[in-house]
């Protein structure tokens, strides 16, 4: 199965480093493939908020293919503890499905048909977080994920 993480936005100098490693982690388990979508502002100078969403949710479904399973990741969304997360991705795994996609939206969060082509919507945190921290965090929930399927000691929460 493959993961595919859709985000609006690149990684800045802060980020990018922990983020790499992270990614590459989670490659150990997952067949990952990372799509960086440029931002709706990107270029326009700041425009409307509408038209930038708009923008971003263009490319975004573009490269979400029809079987994929879609997961957005949101404020609003359903939390998933860490062991949850891993039997959802297991779950996926065993039904054939193939190819799960995380979106993660940019400073305007997510347009409307975006949120409407998710089979799933899934809260990091009750907080906002900036894009590049929902990434990392993703990424190592992703390798978390990972090593609880294989039982490995990186998880300490109990499974």
């Amino acid at each position: 199965m493959t993961i595919t993480i859709v985000v609006v936005g690149r990684a800045g100098p802060a980020l990018r480093v922990a983020i790499e490693e992270y990614e590459s982690r989670a490659e150990r388990y997952w067949k990952l493939r990372v799509i960086e979508v440029p931002s709706g502002t990107a270029g326009k100078g700041k425009g409307d908020v509408g038209r930038a969403l708009k923008r971003e949710e263009e490319s975004i479904l573009k490269k979400l293919p029809e079987w994929a399973e879609v997961v957005v990741l949101t404020r609003a969304g359903a939390s998933m503890d860490s062991p949850e997360l891993a039997r959802y991705l297991e779950s996926l795994a065993l039904r054939s499905v193939p190819e799960v996609s995380f979106v993660v939206g940019g400073a305007f969060g997510l347009g409307p048909g975006v949120v409407k082509r998710a089979n799933r919507t899934l809260a990091l945190s009750a907080g906002t977080l900036p894009h590049e921290l929902a990434r990392l965090v993703l990424a190592e929930q992703l390798y978390r994920a990972g090593t609880i399927l294989r039982n490995e000691p990186y998880h300490k929460g109990g499974t």
